[in-house]
């Protein structure tokens, strides 16, 4: 008898076990929305600064799951393919071609590799060739392509390491600098399984808070592989034989002077980390010599590990180390006047310093910065356009620096989160050595490129401006029904600008405008076909409403083709947003994005709804306001509710959203925003959280916009967390998450923990976890099943099939 019940009760576990855990094969969506997903994504194109050659590129739409489970190795805040010393999940472009803008035709090219994955594509100084690195699944390798001849060709003979860094670097026109896997690396370390003891971590007294990183550092085989994955040889190539440069080393960045003669070498040293990525490993600066190989350190830092968290803090070391694009070889550091911490007390932040390689090599400081430094476009020796801005009270300021005469004078300042105010930024073009510099008409004239946010919604614009009398004069600005943002200057004497021209029913393409004739019409040069047939007739239009508090909200709303809200009634609705913070109410009321623009679809958009007979809310506003003392997640739960209601209400009060079918939805701190609102208001019928953070406390040193860490404000990470609350969750709920999420703070636990305490007390909950995918989702097969998982929920919940 006790043999039997035992078997009984075990058969029902198993039972409820199965039940539980329902079905896992991969399922697909409805038709259209497969369409849709796997569409060819639109060409990629860059242009020659003379505007005679287009290289046109060409990108799969989603790799297979077998791709994705390439070999990987994850460690020191990196993901890496072992197979190949590449980035893992590395996606590239599988065709290229070049285009003659004189003769409008397409040219071949001729020695490309097959089948082609190409990554990192970088225009010569003088645009006379392109290069770009191969990956295959057992090397990486760099090309060289002549446009004259429209023939490409292999440069490095050993295979190339792109662990970390830039991949490579232009010397001259003809010459690269790549870094190759040293000869005599032998294979991969094996992992002991017997550990020759315990990893210890310890901590005397000093303090030394971190974000929460994934991919760490964890053991001594950890800092072993990591070393063996990242140690490259420095090679210089392509006309003529390889020449190895330097001792093999952990490159973390190579850059060559503006004159060709030195490298601004980066190294990460030991100790590594346990704690933070590789980025904040202890690095060696030092310069090489292109002529006679000779080397000097300008800088030793150690590891950030310990360092302020602050959002406008900074390591109290140098920084920055870069060369000055209009000088042949100055090299130029930052250094903090306030001890690295923004919240202290300084008349100055940072302090900008130039060592002439060439000269005494002698540190001489530039100017000073009230602000934290976040920037510099160099132009000429008595031009450059310095940006500083602090985070705490969202300040942005443009400055003018004389190199000749050492002074620093603001242009403007703004809020961050003022879009109305943007002047733009100035647009930049190459110099004699081939680096980007500021574009000066008649010696003091800025060209400056602005996104035009306006109460009407974004309507780009170039405007002047003379930096010596700060006069201002608008040279073109997008009118409707088009959306035009700027790309690229093409021809600073012509004034000739690259566009992205579009409008609700025509798809993007791109022109060449002059801005020397307003009324020049623009020059197609692309005619790329309407990507989304199943879309034509869906109604898009930018909606304004109220919340009850009076601040002004907007969303992009999609109707269904041919639906007729007299006739149809209200439809089921599927609101789909992400929170942001402002410190100001006028600030979140700008109206953001533009209503003129052309409807796409990426793999994560709830677009797809409008054709299974929703209603559509994308990008509804969110916004969360602090004024003065108060910060944003203070009063973060009423504010999202007031958003919500406003958005229900408003899509009731026009006839096309059923106010008691609406649907929630969104992915990272969008998914966090959702299960807020279900845990603590009963708007909705059903909610869809994909890759969120739902338990605060797993964050404690700082999330999001929200810089005060849990032992500060332990109440706010408290009540923000809907883990908090998962016994109010009385709203069906879908959670999906990636396997492997590399975010900060969204590790996949976040959304275990929370499935288990919703089932804990008796939630309707789902819980999708899609293998081998990190925040963003990739691979096809799992992108299909997201959408048709998304799609059941809806139809049973909402709609209420």
């Amino acid at each position: 008898m006790i043999r039997s019940n035992t078997w009984m009760i075990a058969w029902a576990c198993l039972s409820l076990t199965t039940a539980a855990q329902d079905r896992d094969e991969y399922r697909k969506p409805p038709k259209v929305m497969e369409e849709l997903l796997l569409a060819p994504p639109t060409p990629g194109v860059s242009i020659g600064q003379e505007g005679r050659w287009m290289l046109v590129t060409e990108r799969s739409s989603y790799p297979t799951l077998a791709e994705l489970a390439e070999p990987e190795v994850r460690v020191g805040g990196l993901r890496m393919n072992p197979a190949n010393f590449s980035p893992s999940r590395s996606t590239g472009v599988v065709r290229m071609r070049l285009h003659s803008l004189k003769e409008r035709k397409d040219v071949a090219i001729a020695g490309l590799p097959t089948p082609l994955r190409a990554v990192s594509i970088q225009w010569s100084p003088d645009e006379s060739r392109f290069a770009f690195v191969n990956l295959s699944g057992k090397r990486a390798d760099l090309y060289m392509v002549d446009i004259a001849t429209a023939t490409a060709r292999k440069v490095n003979r050993a295979a190339l390491n792109i662990l970390p860094g830039n991949a490579y670097a232009w010397v001259g026109n003809d010459r690269l600098l790549y870094r190759t896997v040293p000869a005599g690396t032998g294979p991969m370390p094996e992992r002991n399984p017997v550990p020759k003891g315990p990893v210890i971590q310890q901590n005397l007294g000093r303090q030394g808070a971190s974000r929460t990183y994934q991919d760490l550092i964890r053991t001594p085989y950890d800092e072993e592989l990591f070393a063996w994955l990242t140690t490259s040889q420095m090679v210089i190539g392509g006309a003529g034989a390889e020449k190895p440069l330097g001792r093999p080393g952990i490159i973390a960045g190579m850059a060559v002077s503006p004159d060709k003669g030195f490298v601004l070498l980066t190294t990460l040293e030991r100790p590594f980390s346990y704690l933070i990525p590789a980025s904040g490993f202890p690095k060696r600066i030092s310069v090489l010599s292109l002529t006679d190989g000779t080397s000097w350190t300008l800088a030793e830092t150690p590891s950030e590990e310990g360092a302020p968290i602050g959002f406008d803090d900074v390591p109290d070391f140098p920084r920055n180390h870069d060369w000055r694009d209009d000088a042949p070889a100055t090299l130029t550091y930052v250094q903090p006047l306030d001890k690295g911490l923004g919240r202290s007390r300084a008349d100055f932040r940072d302090a900008v310093y130039a060592v002439d390689v060439r000269g005494d090599r002698k540190p001489k400081e530039l100017f000073r910065t009230r602000m934290r430094l976040n920037g510099i476009t160099w132009g000429d020796e008595r031009h450059a356009v310095v940006y500083e801005g602090m985070f705490a009270n969202r300040r942005q300021r443009m400055d003018l620096f004389d190199p000749s005469t050492g002074r620093l004078d603001s242009i403007y300042e703004r809020s961050s989160n003022d879009a109305y105010s943007d002047i733009g930024t100035p647009m930049t073009t190459r110099n004699a050595m081939g680096r980007e510099v500021l574009a000066l008409k008649d010696g003091s004239t800025v060209l400056l490129k602005s996104q035009g946010a306006s109460p009407e919604g974004d309507m780009p614009f170039v405007q002047s401006m003379d930096l010596r009398t700060r006069e201002r004069r608008m040279l073109w600005r997008c009118q409707a029904p088009w959306y035009e943002p700027v790309i690229d200057l093409v021809d600073p004497e012509k004034m000739l600008v690259l566009t992205s021209r579009e409008s609700t029913e025509e798809q993007p393409n791109y022109y060449l405008r002059s801005l020397a004739d307003k009324d020049a019409v623009p020059k197609p040069i692309t005619r790329f076909p309407h990507p989304y047939p199943q879309l034509k007739g869906v109604v898009k239009n930018k909606v304004s409403y109220k919340r009850a508090d009076g601040i002004s909200l907007t969303g992009d709303l999609y109707l269904p083709s041919g639906y007729d809200a007299v006739r149809q009634g209200p439809l089921p609705t599927l609101i789909w947003a992400y929170p942001r913070e402002y410190r100001s109410a006028a600030d979140a009321a700008q109206v953001r994005g533009s209503r003129h623009t052309f409807t796409r679809i990426g793999w994560g958009s709830p677009i797809y709804w409008v054709t299974q007979g929703y209603a559509v809310l994308d990008n509804a506003e969110m916004p969360i306001v602090g004024e003065g003392d108060t910060e944003p997640n203070d009063r973060f739960i009423p504010q999202l509710y007031l958003n919500a209601h406003a958005a229900i209400r408003h899509l009731a009060s026009i006839g096309v959203g059923d106010s008691t079918r609406v649907g929630v939805g969104g992915h990272s701190y969008g998914a966090f925003m959702t299960a807020n609102l279900l845990a603590h208001t009963r708007l909705f019928k059903a909610g869809i959280a994909r890759s969120g953070a739902y338990n605060r406390t797993l964050t404690p040193f700082g999330f999001q916009a929200e810089e005060r860490t849990y032992w500060q404000a332990p109440k706010v990470y408290y009540d923000m967390s809907p883990f908090s609350f998962a016994d109010k969750v009385k709203t069906p709920i879908l959670l999906l998450h990636g396997e492997m999420d590399n975010n900060s703070g969204t590790f996949p636990i976040q959304s275990e923990r929370f499935y288990n305490a919703l089932k804990g007390h008796g939630a309707t909950v789902r819980y999708v976890q899609l293998p081998y995918e990190s925040h963003g989702y990739q691979a096809r097969e799992n992108l299909l099943h997201m959408l048709r998982e998304q799609h059941d929920w809806l139809e049973r919940y909402v709609k209420g099939k």
